[in-house]
């Protein structure tokens, strides 16, 4: 073979060679990314829940507040 294919051989290879560390090193962080990702939404899930809309059952202390917000309207 000529050298001139040896190397173009070895240019591909060190191209090749590269990319692949290149593409690993995107592949770890976008686990890491992921990772966090995770707990973050881990973490908004959490704060959804406790701040949630208020339940049903405190319709009974509004219908026992209405005198007072009905006196509050008259104000």
């Amino acid at each position: 073979m000529p050298v001139v294919a040896w190397v173009t051989l070895v240019a591909a290879t060190l191209v090749i060679a590269l990319t692949a560390v290149a593409l690993l090193r995107v592949i770890v962080h976008l686990k890491h990314v992921t990772g966090t990702l995770d707990t973050l939404i881990g973490g908004v899930e959490s704060i959804a829940d406790r701040t949630g809309t208020v339940p049903a059952r405190l319709i009974s202390v509004n219908a026992t507040l209405k005198p007072v917000r009905d006196w509050t309207e008259t104000v």
